[in-house]
């Protein structure tokens, strides 16, 4: 019975130091899993950030813009506008002179 007593405390043992490295093995992929999320909640967060940047970004360089066209437009219509004046000036002046 000796035998068979020590072959069953072999077992027993065997079973406790597989259980044991499997509640090991289990808490290592825990952790791994944890590390993981938080790695890819770290770079989600930072790509929210670069994006809240580039949006803020573009809408700066919109108002600019319109800013820009703006100030062309403005440009535009004043050059229409003297040359329409100068033309009319032009014809008035034409108009009032005696014909040769």
């Amino acid at each position: 019975m000796g035998s068979q007593e020590e072959q069953s405390l072999k077992e027993a043992k065997r079973v406790e130091k597989r259980a044991a490295e499997e509640a090991q093995r289990l808490t290592k992929e825990q952790e791994r899993k944890k590390a993981y999320l938080a790695r890819e909640q770290a770079i989600e967060e930072a790509q929210k950030e670069k994006e809240t940047k580039r949006s803020d970004k573009r809408a700066a360089e919109e108002v600019e813009q319109l800013a820009r066209d703006q100030v062309r437009r403005e440009a535009y219509l004043a050059q229409e506008k003297a040359t329409a004046e100068d033309r009319e000036a032009k014809k008035f002046k034409s108009n009032k002179q005696p014909p040769e």
